[in-house]
């Protein structure tokens, strides 16, 4: 048995695939998963599973498109998994939230954390970005987030294979799975 976390793209964001939370977490029991549990409204599932991952995955995926049309990435990560994103996270991430806003960057399995980060632009002074294990650490000046180049990753072909936690959700959802928080 692996506990895992599901990350789904862009679920009841701006008004695009309204799943209730209810009915997200039916769906996922259905899959034969258990201990099916969800955090906040925007597609985040934890739950218990047995079997390879890509296995899991596609039942997942097939299940979101028959009963809701949902089409976009499904990206899973095991506890383990979410663990090393938090222990690997750079030095200082995290650590000033009155100064910066911090975002975990989950990248599809078939990415290169190294490769992705060379396709996003930082601006000097407001944007700092890192490669991690299957994640890119963003993080950017509250004071000058207008200027920030984050949310020009929407408009990038490469968006597709990636979706975007910030690191309270990402802290939040390791401690829900049972695992330790930063420290």
């Amino acid at each position: 048995m692996t506990r895992y976390v599901a990350l789904l793209r862009g679920i009841n964001v701006g008004g695009a695939n309204l799943i209730p939370m209810a009915a997200l977490r039916t769906s996922f029991e259905a899959c034969a998963l258990a201990d099916v549990s969800t955090y906040i409204q925007s597609g985040n599932v934890i739950f218990t599973a047995t079997g390879p991952e890509r296995q899991v995955a596609a039942r997942i995926r097939k299940a979101l498109a028959a009963e809701f049309g949902y089409t976009g990435l499904v990206l899973l990560r095991s506890q383990a998994q979410m663990q090393d994103v938090i222990a690997t996270a750079p030095a200082r991430f995290g650590k000033a939230p009155d100064k910066y806003r911090y975002d975990v960057v989950f990248l599809k399995t078939s990415l290169v954390a190294a490769d992705a980060l060379a396709t996003i632009r930082t601006r000097d002074g407001v944007d700092e970005a890192a490669a991690g294990p299957g994640v890119i650490y963003f993080c950017r000046l509250i004071s000058r987030a207008s200027q920030s180049y984050l949310p020009k990753l929407a408009s990038m072909p490469i968006y597709q294979q990636m979706t975007v936690r910030n690191w309270n959700t990402t802290t939040k959802l390791l401690s829900l799975m049972g695992g330790p928080g930063p420290t």
